[in-house]
Protein backbone atom coordinates (compact mmCIF):
# COMPACT_ATOMS: atom_id res chain seq x y z
CA UNK A 1 0.00 0.00 0.00
CA UNK A 2 1.18 3.69 -0.65
CA UNK A 3 1.65 5.73 2.35
CA UNK A 4 1.61 9.76 2.16
CA UNK A 5 3.34 11.42 4.37
CA UNK A 6 1.10 14.64 4.28
CA UNK A 7 1.63 18.29 5.86
CA UNK A 8 -1.30 20.45 6.41
CA UNK A 9 -1.83 23.21 4.30
CA UNK A 10 1.04 21.92 1.72
CA UNK A 11 1.22 21.11 -2.06
CA UNK A 12 0.61 17.41 -0.60
CA UNK A 13 -3.30 17.91 -1.43
CA UNK A 14 -2.66 17.61 -4.64
CA UNK A 15 -1.32 14.20 -4.44
CA UNK A 16 -4.03 13.07 -2.63
CA UNK A 17 -6.08 14.50 -5.18
CA UNK A 18 -3.72 12.44 -7.45
CA UNK A 19 -4.18 9.53 -5.36
CA UNK A 20 -7.90 9.47 -5.45
CA UNK A 21 -8.45 9.69 -8.92
CA UNK A 22 -6.46 6.78 -10.00
CA UNK A 23 -8.21 5.04 -7.48
CA UNK A 24 -5.23 2.76 -5.39
CA UNK A 25 -5.11 2.25 -1.99
CA UNK A 26 -3.51 4.52 -0.26
CA UNK A 27 -2.69 5.47 3.59
CA UNK A 28 -2.15 8.94 4.83
CA UNK A 29 -0.01 9.61 8.03
CA UNK A 30 -0.99 13.24 8.77
CA UNK A 31 1.65 16.09 10.25
CA UNK A 32 1.10 19.18 11.26
CA UNK A 33 2.83 22.54 10.61
CA UNK A 34 4.24 24.46 13.75
CA UNK A 35 1.65 27.21 14.92
CA UNK A 36 4.26 29.84 15.24
CA UNK A 37 6.70 29.56 12.67
CA UNK A 38 4.25 27.39 10.40
CA UNK A 39 7.62 25.11 9.32
CA UNK A 40 6.71 21.31 9.22
CA UNK A 41 7.63 19.22 12.26
CA UNK A 42 11.18 18.18 13.02
CA UNK A 43 9.14 14.27 12.33
CA UNK A 44 9.59 14.66 8.99
CA UNK A 45 13.03 13.86 9.44
CA UNK A 46 12.95 10.90 9.60
CA UNK A 47 11.07 9.92 6.40
CA UNK A 48 13.30 12.22 4.45
CA UNK A 49 16.42 14.32 5.20
CA UNK A 50 14.70 17.47 3.91
CA UNK A 51 11.58 16.79 6.37
CA UNK A 52 9.47 18.07 3.61
CA UNK A 53 6.29 16.96 2.37
CA UNK A 54 4.85 15.23 0.45
CA UNK A 55 6.66 12.12 0.57
CA UNK A 56 5.35 8.65 -0.42
CA UNK A 57 6.39 5.61 0.16
CA UNK A 58 5.36 2.78 -2.21
CA UNK A 59 6.91 -0.71 -1.62
CA UNK A 60 10.27 0.46 0.29
CA UNK A 61 11.13 3.43 -2.29
CA UNK A 62 10.87 6.19 -0.94
CA UNK A 63 9.91 9.65 -3.25
CA UNK A 64 10.06 13.44 -2.81
CA UNK A 65 9.05 16.44 -4.99
CA UNK A 66 5.38 16.86 -5.65
CA UNK A 67 6.52 16.89 -9.98
CA UNK A 68 8.55 13.29 -9.37
CA UNK A 69 5.76 11.82 -6.87
CA UNK A 70 2.84 12.86 -10.06
CA UNK A 71 4.93 11.34 -12.80
CA UNK A 72 5.69 8.35 -10.56
CA UNK A 73 2.23 7.49 -9.67
CA UNK A 74 0.84 8.32 -13.36
CA UNK A 75 3.34 6.02 -15.16
CA UNK A 76 3.09 3.17 -12.58
CA UNK A 77 -0.46 3.14 -11.89
CA UNK A 78 -2.49 5.73 -14.29
CA UNK A 79 -3.06 2.80 -17.01
CA UNK A 80 -2.87 5.41 -20.05
CA UNK A 81 -4.62 7.91 -18.28
CA UNK A 82 -3.15 11.56 -16.86
CA UNK A 83 -0.65 11.62 -19.49
CA UNK A 84 -0.10 11.88 -23.03
CA UNK A 85 1.26 9.21 -25.15
CA UNK A 86 5.48 9.65 -24.86
CA UNK A 87 7.60 10.91 -27.79
CA UNK A 88 4.39 12.70 -28.81
CA UNK A 89 4.31 17.13 -29.40
CA UNK A 90 1.30 17.25 -26.37
CA UNK A 91 3.91 15.43 -24.06
CA UNK A 92 6.28 17.78 -24.69
CA UNK A 93 3.88 20.40 -23.54
CA UNK A 94 2.81 18.48 -20.81
CA UNK A 95 6.23 17.90 -19.18
CA UNK A 96 6.91 22.01 -19.51
CA UNK A 97 3.22 22.32 -17.46
CA UNK A 98 4.51 19.82 -14.99
CA UNK A 99 7.62 21.22 -14.22
CA UNK A 100 6.42 24.81 -14.77
CA UNK A 101 3.95 24.48 -11.59
CA UNK A 102 6.75 24.05 -9.59
CA UNK A 103 9.29 26.44 -11.04
CA UNK A 104 8.33 29.47 -12.91
CA UNK A 105 5.02 29.37 -11.66
CA UNK A 106 5.07 28.92 -7.91
CA UNK A 107 8.15 31.78 -7.12
CA UNK A 108 6.11 35.01 -7.35
CA UNK A 109 3.40 33.61 -6.11
CA UNK A 110 5.70 32.21 -2.58
CA UNK A 111 7.79 35.33 -2.21
CA UNK A 112 4.50 37.29 -1.99
CA UNK A 113 3.31 34.66 0.44
CA UNK A 114 6.47 35.36 2.61
CA UNK A 115 6.33 39.00 1.88
CA UNK A 116 3.13 39.28 3.35
CA UNK A 117 3.75 36.89 6.51
CA UNK A 118 6.71 38.86 7.26
CA UNK A 119 4.75 41.78 7.25
CA UNK A 120 7.66 44.33 7.12
CA UNK A 121 8.13 47.01 4.58
CA UNK A 122 10.57 46.03 1.73
CA UNK A 123 12.99 47.77 -0.54
CA UNK A 124 12.37 44.94 -3.68
CA UNK A 125 10.54 41.72 -2.78
CA UNK A 126 7.36 43.44 -2.59
CA UNK A 127 7.30 44.63 -6.40
CA UNK A 128 8.70 41.97 -7.70
CA UNK A 129 6.66 39.52 -6.70
CA UNK A 130 3.83 41.65 -8.00
CA UNK A 131 5.37 42.34 -11.33
CA UNK A 132 6.36 38.45 -11.53
CA UNK A 133 2.97 37.56 -10.54
CA UNK A 134 1.37 39.16 -13.30
CA UNK A 135 3.74 38.02 -16.02
CA UNK A 136 3.86 33.96 -14.97
CA UNK A 137 -0.35 34.38 -14.41
CA UNK A 138 -0.85 36.76 -17.73
CA UNK A 139 1.51 33.50 -19.31
CA UNK A 140 -0.86 31.17 -17.76
CA UNK A 141 -4.07 33.13 -18.84
CA UNK A 142 -3.15 32.95 -22.27
CA UNK A 143 -2.63 29.75 -22.77
CA UNK A 144 -5.69 28.46 -21.49
CA UNK A 145 -7.15 30.43 -23.79
CA UNK A 146 -9.89 28.45 -25.82
CA UNK A 147 -9.02 25.19 -22.92
CA UNK A 148 -10.43 23.13 -21.17
CA UNK A 149 -7.65 21.54 -19.17
CA UNK A 150 -3.97 22.64 -19.78
CA UNK A 151 -3.03 19.87 -22.33
CA UNK A 152 -4.63 17.72 -25.25
CA UNK A 153 -8.19 18.74 -23.68
CA UNK A 154 -8.13 16.20 -20.53
CA UNK A 155 -7.43 15.97 -16.92
CA UNK A 156 -3.15 15.08 -17.00
CA UNK A 157 -0.77 15.56 -14.62
CA UNK A 158 -0.09 18.72 -15.51
CA UNK A 159 -3.60 20.09 -13.41
CA UNK A 160 -2.86 17.95 -10.46
CA UNK A 161 0.61 19.85 -10.41
CA UNK A 162 -0.91 23.44 -10.92
CA UNK A 163 -4.12 23.35 -8.78
CA UNK A 164 -1.94 24.33 -6.37
CA UNK A 165 -0.38 27.13 -7.86
CA UNK A 166 -4.86 27.98 -8.63
CA UNK A 167 -5.57 27.83 -5.17
CA UNK A 168 -2.82 30.28 -4.19
CA UNK A 169 -4.08 32.81 -6.47
CA UNK A 170 -8.41 32.12 -4.85
CA UNK A 171 -6.32 32.90 -1.81
CA UNK A 172 -4.44 35.90 -2.43
CA UNK A 173 -7.48 37.50 -4.33
CA UNK A 174 -6.84 38.11 -7.50
CA UNK A 175 -7.85 35.34 -9.62
CA UNK A 176 -10.37 37.66 -11.16
CA UNK A 177 -7.75 39.49 -12.97
CA UNK A 178 -7.62 36.15 -14.94
CA UNK A 179 -10.84 34.97 -16.50
CA UNK A 180 -9.16 31.94 -18.13
CA UNK A 181 -7.87 30.75 -15.03
CA UNK A 182 -10.79 31.52 -13.13
CA UNK A 183 -13.04 29.13 -15.78
CA UNK A 184 -10.02 26.61 -15.42
CA UNK A 185 -10.38 26.35 -12.03
CA UNK A 186 -14.19 25.86 -11.82
CA UNK A 187 -13.63 22.97 -14.27
CA UNK A 188 -10.73 21.24 -11.57
CA UNK A 189 -13.46 22.03 -9.23
CA UNK A 190 -15.81 19.93 -11.28
CA UNK A 191 -14.09 16.60 -10.11
CA UNK A 192 -15.66 15.19 -7.18
CA UNK A 193 -12.26 13.62 -6.11
CA UNK A 194 -10.96 16.94 -5.90
CA UNK A 195 -13.63 17.79 -3.16
CA UNK A 196 -12.95 14.63 -1.87
CA UNK A 197 -9.42 15.51 -1.25
CA UNK A 198 -10.53 19.05 0.46
CA UNK A 199 -11.90 16.85 2.83
CA UNK A 200 -9.58 14.35 3.41
CA UNK A 201 -7.04 17.25 3.93
CA UNK A 202 -9.87 19.15 6.81
CA UNK A 203 -9.77 15.61 8.22
CA UNK A 204 -6.41 15.07 8.76
CA UNK A 205 -5.69 18.28 9.87
CA UNK A 206 -5.32 19.78 13.81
Amino acid sequence: MITLHHLNKSRSKRIIWLLEELGVDYQIKPYQRDSVTFLAPPELKAVHPLGKSPVIEDNGVVITESGAITEYLIDKYGAGKFSPNRGTSEYVEYSQWLHFAESSGILPLLLKVFVLKDGCETNFLNDYADIETSKVMSYVNDSLEGKTYLVADQLTGADFMMSFIIEILEANGSMHLYPNIELYSKQIQSHATYHKANAIEIEHSA
